[in-house]
């Protein structure tokens, strides 16, 4: 990491669009991948929530206003933050949905944050029973779902549709399939899959191959 860097949002105007949405998608889930671990009241599950609310408002600017200098510049601001440590003070940390992407990466050659769009909600629908209340939070706290009436179950699920939309908003690659994997490579992509033990469920072989499979 760099003692001190200066960063410049104009050089991030010049990108197409597919390496932007795919950049911001990124930026999304290092910030996910650090706040959905752990269940005490932390302070930096509370600045996580600032920093996807601030990204999914800049983001839906940028998207129809590449050239939008504020937007762009609280991207830049929000990526630096996402992954400076501060957010994971505190906190044991997922990173299973880039263990997943990054294994699908090596066998597509795809782009890095198209590879963890495809595969994030087929995993956080999977082990959101383990991290129900967090999802429930993130549902309530980031995409402004009312709990009224609802369970933490329904919450959760409304707050995972709610970034579906958003995602598909964006233009991001929803499917691993989409990214040039088939069914023939899902062995193989597991036995890629590094297992990690930060989340709320410490998966399986079987449970990478079942995830991959929803991913197609």
């Amino acid at each position: 990491m760099p003692k001190f860097s200066v960063l410049d949002p104009t050089y991030t105007m010049t990108l197409p669009k597919y390496q932007m949405t795919a950049g911001i998608y990124d930026i999304m889930n290092h910030i996910c991948e650090q706040y959905f671990s752990g269940e005490d009241d932390n302070t930096s599950d509370y600045i996580s929530e600032g920093l996807m609310k601030s990204l999914i408002h800049s983001s839906r600017i940028a998207v129809k206003d590449p050239q939008n200098y504020e937007a762009r510049s609280n991207i830049m601001w929000t990526a630096t933050w996402a992954l400076n440590t501060l957010v994971s003070r505190g906190k044991s940390t997922d990173w299973m949905v880039h263990m997943l992407g990054q294994s699908v990466g090596a066998y597509t050659d795809a782009t890095h944050g198209m590879t963890l769009a495809a595969v994030s909600l087929p995993y956080y629908r999977y082990i959101m029973p383990y991290g129900l209340k967090k999802f429930a939070r993130f549902a309530r706290e980031v995409w402004g779902i009312s709990p009224e009436g609802k369970s933490d179950q329904q919450l959760a699920e409304e707050g995972l549709a709610a970034m579906e939309g958003w995602m598909k908003e964006l233009g991001l690659i929803m499917n691993i399939s989409d990214l040039g994997a088939s069914e023939d490579m899902i062995e193989g992509i597991a036995d890629g899959t590094i297992i990690l033990t930060g989340g709320y469920k410490v998966l399986s072989r079987d449970e990478v191959v079942q995830i991959l499979k929803n991913s197609l």
